[in-house]
């Protein structure tokens, strides 16, 4: 099985080496400090962990490019620890490919 780290090096060599966060006005870039909204990005692939004897070690990684060709990645976690931030604002995403 592949680990989330593995896959974000990954990521990384393939240009997605920006990091992305969640915040009440959009989706940050840590790398610009420009901020996001829904229609200025795609997903163009996400990636499902799931923890094998623990559920609060599920995470979900978003590899996105914006529209001003910034590709990054942003975590979450998958169910209960879930940050609700990220859930309200990848559901406005309609860009989504896996």
């Amino acid at each position: 099985m592949t680990t989330l780290v593995s896959v974000l090096a990954q990521l990384e060599e393939a240009g997605f080496t920006a990091q992305f966060k969640a915040t009440e006005n959009g989706l940050l870039s840590l790398a610009s400090n420009y901020t996001f909204q829904p229609d200025e990005l795609q997903v163009t692939h996400f990636y499902r962990f799931e923890g094998e004897s623990n559920q609060d070690d599920s995470a979900i990684l978003y590899a996105i490019e914006t529209s001003n060709h910034e590709k990054g990645t942003l975590v979450d976690g998958y169910g209960p620890s879930a940050d609700t931030l990220v859930g309200e604002f990848m559901q406005q995403v309609e860009g989504i490919h896996k």
